[in-house]
């Protein structure tokens, strides 16, 4: 019984000596963090407005987006963090930052969202004011330059040409591939649009 009591003493004598060690050790961590200042942009909330991101205050932090969003299991994206960057103005941290293309726009967040935000439409106004300012994730040009170029935003090479005709569709699909006045149609809208400055 003794040395029951002896054991036990010495555990928490280890416990309480690891608590101190993870006490100071944090309280060094802290004291070394080092804070940078984090600027707020005043017009920024009048061109989230303007690219039609207007709903962005109804926002009321609860996380159902962040929790429900497919991009965010895989990737650094926050859609909650998002969103309050943009309340908060903080324009810096958003354009340019490649967490911005990371949602594929599948709409789960709006879908779950208790305040019935449309984040979509708030995310792809935050792209538009990106775009707008020179900034776009390479990907995402690649695939623009492909509708500029082609008229799709992904080409049919042979091997796709080969499973469409083994599926007994057109070797060509049916759109502005195969139509020449359609593709002029189209290039006509995009060169009104300014488009191909944008993927330039």
């Amino acid at each position: 019984m003794a040395n029951d009591i002896k054991m036990a003493l010495s555990f928490r004598v280890i416990a309480l000596f690891f608590r101190i060690l993870v006490l100071n050790i944090r309280r060094v961590v802290l004291t070394q963090v080092i804070i940078t200042e984090i600027k707020s942009n005043p017009g920024f909330e009048k061109q989230i407005i303007d690219a039609g991101g207007e709903e962005v205050k109804m926002c009321f932090q609860c996380g159902t987006c962040t929790a429900s969003c497919p991009s965010g299991r895989r990737t650094s994206y926050r859609v909650r963090k998002l969103m309050r960057q943009a309340q908060l103005g903080l324009k810096d941290e958003i354009i340019g930052k490649e967490e911005l293309w990371d949602c594929t726009t599948c709409y789960t967040c709006v879908e779950r969202c208790p305040r019935a935000v449309p984040i979509v439409d708030i995310v792809i106004a935050l792209r538009n004011i990106a775009v707008s300012e020179g900034n776009m994730y390479e990907n995402h040009k690649k695939t623009a330059m492909n509708l500029a170029k082609l008229g799709h935003t992904v080409s049919v090479n042979s091997d796709i040409e080969k499973l469409r005709e083994s599926l007994g569709l057109p070797k060509t699909p049916p759109t502005v591939l195969a139509n020449k006045n359609a593709k002029a149609d189209l290039d006509k809208i995009l060169k009104a649009a300014g488009f191909n400055k944008i993927v330039e």
